[in-house]
């Protein structure tokens, strides 16, 4: 029984340090989960095997009647000719006015989705992180950002850290023939 709570303690520690904010980088405040719900795009990314291949990537976020985020993340699999698709849950790690959630697409783990920008106008992009400087994405309600607000968003990034020179941009072009 020691055994088994050792255990348990351990992966409770490893998967609640995997919901963190990487340091000296701060959450957007006035964050709004309604105007946040719907499709987005993604638009650049730093390399993650569990996205490698893909392309036409989006995520569509929808309420969960539990007060948490359904999680739809969905990418064209060239190689294989096919859609791969994931469905996660996300919840708020402080209060829901904060762009500070954790998300997880297997089971008990967590991962931290920290909004680091966003347009509050429009709620027309995002720049997100997670735990590390490692992840990283740019996300836009568009399949095309301005190249302007791309520029401003990846010089921020690169200010606070990220290896923007290793940012993959993600083909929104779907082929003709490509159904969805």
């Amino acid at each position: 029984m020691k055994k088994l709570f050792v255990l348990f303690t351990l992966i409770s520690a490893l998967s609640s340090g995997c919901t963190g904010i990487p340091e000296g980088i701060t959450v957007v405040d006035g964050f709004e989960a309604n105007r946040y719900m719907g499709p987005w795009y993604e638009i650049a990314r730093l390399d993650h095997r569990f996205e490698r291949g893909l392309n036409n990537i989006s995520a569509t976020y929808s309420p969960r009647a539990d007060g948490g985020v359904k999680v739809i993340n969905k990418g064209w699999n060239e190689a294989e000719g096919k859609w791969e698709q994931v469905e996660g849950k996300a919840y708020f790690v402080e209060q829901p006015d904060k762009g500070r959630l954790k998300v997880s697409f297997f089971g008990p783990f967590y991962g931290g989705y920290n909004i680091i920008d966003l347009d509050k106008k429009d709620y027309a992009y995002s720049m997100i992180t997670g735990p590390d400087r490692s992840y990283f994405w740019i996300l836009s309600r568009t399949k095309h950002l301005h190249k302007a607000t791309l520029d401003r968003l990846i010089e921020k990034a690169k200010q606070l850290g990220f290896a923007t020179n290793q940012l993959i941009f993600v083909n929104q072009d779907k082929p003709a023939q490509l159904t969805e």
